[in-house]
């Protein structure tokens, strides 16, 4: 099992193994809202001619059930409301590099025993090709990869065994920013036909306190990545009171949470029992496989970095069934650079 500092590249943009013995980093001051870079999506988008947007898709009936065995005639994709061919089109099962980042703060005591027990459900049905790293978090200088991307289940469940709760500010946005930031990144290949799915699946209360990145950074990274985020909230110990003009912890909680999934084609659970997780790990398990891939290269082939809508639309089913379509809401087209230039993800703010 491997342990990294994660928070560290608050001071450093890349993630890499501390040698034997390294301290943990400190706390990070403040700095001035960095400017983001647009990030290319390797596994999203690859060159053809031009740029070929790669979707996975999720699709749903009206009680939230998956919905197999559809064809390419039953989408429809639209791209800032402009009706875009179908130039790829798969059902079939793609390897998944995810991230589990748990929150280890004080607010989870009671659950935390239930929540290791259910992520290693979810470990329990990864496919030989599918890789999963743990990422516990605390504070910002307290986010730590306990095992870094692999598929050995035996390293994966010791890493969850190994999960404590301890005392500080939670810092749910920093470790969200840093954990898709990694997976984003994480193997991307030079293969123009990868198709590796990455996701996160968060499990927290959702109430941040003291993270150095704001939710428009964060919001503004996701844009330009290609991370599916799966979040199981336990908002309910969070306080109910609330005024007319501010809204209550749980409130804000559980919008901030239901945002991370909606945006990046994800999923939010807000489980009323303890009980029911071990049920929502198997309902994330199959969401992860049960997708489409759609690809399409967009009519408007501008390379200006801007943010494009997407929408996907589905047929109804038989006896007028309605089904739903759930992807993310958009993406950042590649950006124009010069001759010879590199282009590189955002990077995080330096240490004072």
């Amino acid at each position: 099992m491997k342990l990294i500092y994660l928070a560290s590249i608050l001071a450093v943009a890349i993630f890499s193994m501390p040698q034997a013995g390294a301290a943990q980093v400190p706390t990070v001051k403040p700095s001035p809202s960095p400017i983001a870079t647009p990030i290319k999506e390797e596994e999203g988008v690859y060159k053809v001619d031009t740029e070929l947007v790669n979707l996975n898709v999720r699709v749903v009936d009206r009680y939230n059930r998956p919905v197999g065995n559809l064809s390419q005639s039953d989408f429809k994709i639209f791209e800032d409301g402009v009706l875009q061919k179908i130039d790829f089109f798969s059902k079939s099962d793609v390897p998944t590099n995810y991230s589990l980042v748990i929150d280890n703060s004080g607010s989870l005591r009671s659950q935390i025993e239930q929540i290791i027990e259910a992520s290693k459900i979810l470990v329990a049905t990864n496919r030989p090709a599918d890789e999963t790293s743990v990422i516990r978090f605390v504070s910002k200088d307290k986010i730590e990869i306990l095992q870094d991307f692999t598929s050995n289940k035996v390293d994966l469940n010791d890493a969850l065994d190994s999960l404590f709760i301890e005392g500080g500010q939670t810092a749910v946005i920093d470790a969200v920013y840093l954990a898709a930031n990694r997976v984003n990144t994480y193997e991307q290949s030079s293969d123009k036909m990868d198709r590796k799915r990455r996701a996160l699946v968060l499990i927290s209360d959702g109430e941040d306190v003291v993270s150095h990145y704001s939710q428009q950074q964060l919001f503004t990274l996701l844009k330009e990545t290609d991370v599916q985020i799966y979040v199981v909230g336990f908002v309910n110990d969070l306080s109910k009171e609330g005024g007319f003009i501010k809204k209550s912890a749980q409130g804000k909680a559980k919008t901030f949470l239901e945002r991370l999934a909606a945006d990046t084609g994800g999923r939010a659970y807000f489980p009323n029992s303890i009980s029911e997780l071990n049920g929502i790990a198997k309902d994330i398990a199959e969401e992860l496989r049960i997708q489409y891939s759609i690809g399409y290269i967009p009519t408007n082939d501008k390379e200006d970095g801007t943010f494009r809508n997407i929408k996907v639309q589905v047929e109804d089913g038989p006896n007028k069934q309605k089904r739903i379509a759930i992807t993310k809401a958009g993406r950042v087209a590649n950006a124009e650079t010069p001759a010879g230039a590199v282009q590189t993800p955002a990077l995080p703010p330096k240490t004072q």
